[in-house]
């Protein structure tokens, strides 16, 4: 039982209006505000991973606590200060946005930065200036936080990525051969979709095919190719095409933070955290992200865990103290 007020809010998104892919530019917005006082409470997006929406953060079970559950638990011990939470619904008809702006998927990061922020401010009289924003989230999402936060130097004071997607080369490609065999097997692209959607029950490797799709829907849209989509390889032969390639890498936080790292030297916190045994490797993209902030003067909270990439909800726990008491200022 929360004590807190979990509410459901309605927003009509200009920015993802004529949806490419047909999702819908109607969003629901749950909002999470805590018991007692709200004067001047920051406002933090918690962005869920490929796969997730806006809810799946409010479903607990009695061992794994819902992230509100999480929340007011820690606020009771004292270990969090008072904070609004927003979960935005970045779900598309492949399975997510990367929280980034693409001609196949839709305009997701003018979405989160300039609609939902301003919205959830103006109905819930939280947040409103950079010193009282934040971003967090977990895979896609953690990649979504520190994404966004280089893209959009100014806006956020608070940044947390828990195995957030880094080092595309390490993380990405060893699963190419994922998505080409799907493709071989079902004779295209076209065809590999509708399978997807028809099967009723998504397999491994069909879901990992998948994501694959999805993560070049969101990097290297082109309007010719079937879906708006242009794959890093050859269908035939899976060589890999060095141009789609690098359009992937542009997006890479490894990449972003060698070069616009410097931007981040404002923030109250950066944190940045994997487990020892990710699936995707991500503790070695998660070190470089970590050691080309440094090098730009940015204080990064590093952290590693024993553990891999899935069910890792538990390490709210280290980030959410920080990420509330570096925004209650």
């Amino acid at each position: 039982m929360l004590s807190g007020e979990l509410t459901y809010l309605v927003h009509e998104s200009e920015a993802l209006r004529d949806n490419p892919l047909g999702d819908p530019a109607v969003r629901e917005l749950p909002v999470y505000l805590p018991p007692g006082a709200r004067d001047d409470l920051p406002l933090v997006a918690v962005l869920a991973g490929y796969g997730g929406n806006g809810r799946s953060a409010l479903h607990g079970t009695p061992w794994d606590p819902s992230f509100p559950e999480r929340y007011e638990r820690l606020l009771r011990d004292g270990r969090c200060a008072p904070c609004a939470f927003v979960f935005p619904d970045g779900f598309t008809r492949f399975g997510g946005s990367q929280y980034v702006n693409s001609n196949a998927t839709g305009r997701y990061e003018d979405w989160l930065v300039d609609e939902v922020f301003p919205f959830v401010e103006d109905v819930c009289g939280v947040g409103g200036r950079p010193a009282r924003r934040g971003l967090m989230g977990k895979s896609s999402g953690g990649f979504g936080a520190l994404h966004a936060g280089m893209r959009r130097p100014g806006v956020f004071g608070a940044l947390v990525s828990h195995s957030g997607d880094a080092d595309f080369e390490l993380g990405y490609k060893p699963e190419f051969g994922r998505l080409l065999e799907q493709l071989d097997r079902h004779g295209g692209v076209r065809e590999f979709v509708a399978a997807f959607e028809a099967a009723p029950k998504k397999s491994s490797a069909l879901f990992v095919a998948m994501s694959v799709f999805a993560m070049a829907a969101c990097y290297s849209p082109d309007a010719s190719e079937p879906f708006g989509v242009d794959l890093p390889f050859d269908l035939r032969t899976g060589r890999l095409r060095e141009h789609v390639w690098a359009r992937w890498l542009e997006h890479d936080p490894v990449v972003l933070a060698a070069e616009r790292g410097h931007v981040l030297r404002d923030c109250a916190l950066v944190f940045v955290d994997a487990g020892l045994s990710d699936e995707y490797h991500l503790q070695f993209g998660a070190r470089q992200v970590v050691s080309a902030l440094r090098k730009h003067g940015v204080d990064v909270v590093h952290e590693e865990f024993d553990g891999g990439h899935m069910g890792v909800s538990y390490r709210y726990e280290s980030s959410l103290p920080r990420i509330t008491e570096a925004l209650s200022g």
